[in-house]
């Protein structure tokens, strides 16, 4: 009896050992399994997000202007490429194979549009240099301003946002280097070389019937925009000079843009209707080569700072420079170097340009 009751017990532990090695095999196997299918099933949300970021960057001429939605989205564009970092530290963190793979896409993407910057596509051999500066109506010094901008070496200087107790700082202390200058509104043009055909561009700052109603001569005071010609070896050579309405940030009304976006069409039309064969365009606009409110002019003219520069090239705000929103636009002539001066005591920094025939 005793023996059969030990016989039982025998019996009773093996089967429990059996059971158990069965459990511990059948955790192994899945253990096996979340081991090969699990990095491809982690992280859903770093995929989502890797996705959402290339198909901005990809489609952002689809996203909707409204409130200048799209505008904004275009000018900060190119800082869309700090997210991927932040996205891989996530999906590294996650171990999530998947994420990685979905990252591709906005690595791919940003690289299409900005990879060509990363590289120095600057040449010397330059037959003329350019400056675009923005000296800032409250800048505290500019006369400084204007022997920094004298010393840069430029042969053509152009400035926005002259304020007319400033101007004739910026004409007595430039006078020596620039012996021809042409002044229209709140934008200037000082030349080493002879300027001819000078005139202002009307960029519609003033819309609707109260502007309508205004004489060239009330405009002329704060016009924005001129065009002249200047005589090189090489030939005629037409110059603009711009300075677009200011876009604002506004907490109702979303990113506001409809002076810039207005004279940006109307400084368009008058390029366009140019029939110099080669022609620049040097101004602060106010945004960026991203920005769809442009496309009348950068689907004309060519960015120095894209066919020869080396980098963004950014110029606003001074202190920490995030966007490029004072160009040097080119048609007929060949962009050989572009780059940013240093800063004065304006709240953008000036660029620069080296061009040939």
């Amino acid at each position: 009896m005793r023996q059969s009751v030990e016989t039982r017990t025998e019996r009773e532990q093996a089967g429990a050992e059996q059971t158990e090695g069965e459990q511990t095999g059948a955790e192994q196997t899945g253990d096996k399994a979340v081991g090969r299918w699990g990095p491809w099933k982690r992280g859903p949300v770093f995929v989502v997000l890797a996705s959402l970021l290339g198909l901005v960057m990809l489609g952002h001429g689809q996203i909707t202007d409204r409130g200048s939605l799209g505008s904004l989205v275009e000018t900060f564009l190119p800082w869309c490429g700090l997210f991927v970092p932040v996205l891989l530290a996530g999906a590294l963190w996650r171990r999530s194979a998947s994420a990685v793979v979905a990252l591709l896409l906005p690595v791919t993407v940003w690289l299409n549009l900005y990879g060509g910057l990363l590289v120095d596509k600057s040449h010397s051999g330059a037959d003329l240099t350019l400056v675009s500066h923005n000296v800032g109506a409250d800048n505290p010094d500019p006369a400084a301003t204007a022997r920094d901008l004298a010393a840069s070496g430029a042969d053509v200087l152009a400035l926005e946002e002259l304020t007319e107790q400033d101007r004739g700082t910026y004409e007595k202390e430039l006078a020596t280097a620039y012996p021809h200058h042409t002044v229209r509104g709140t934008v200037g043009l000082w030349s080493r070389l002879p300027l001819s055909d000078s005139g202002p561009v009307d960029i519609k700052q003033d819309a609707g019937p109260l502007g309508d109603a205004k004489s060239v001569d009330e405009k002329l005071g704060y016009n924005r925009a001129l065009r002249t010609t200047v005589t090189t070896d090489q030939g005629p050579l037409t110059v603009y000079v711009a300075h677009l309405g200011s876009v604002r940030l506004m907490p109702r009304g979303g990113f506001w843009t409809d002076s810039r976006d207005r004279g940006a069409q109307a400084l368009g039309e008058a390029v366009a209707a140019d029939r110099s064969e080669r022609l620049v365009l040097l101004g602060d606009l106010n945004g960026t080569t991203d920005d769809r409110a442009l496309a009348g002019l950068t689907s004309r003219l060519r960015s120095a700072q894209e066919a020869a520069g080396d980098g963004f090239g950014f110029s606003w705000p001074a202190r920490f420079p995030v966007a490029r929103i004072d160009q040097i636009l080119v048609r007929g002539v060949e962009p050989r170097s572009s780059w940013v001066l240093p800063a004065t005591g304006s709240d953008h920094l000036p660029v620069a340009a080296g061009i040939s025939w």
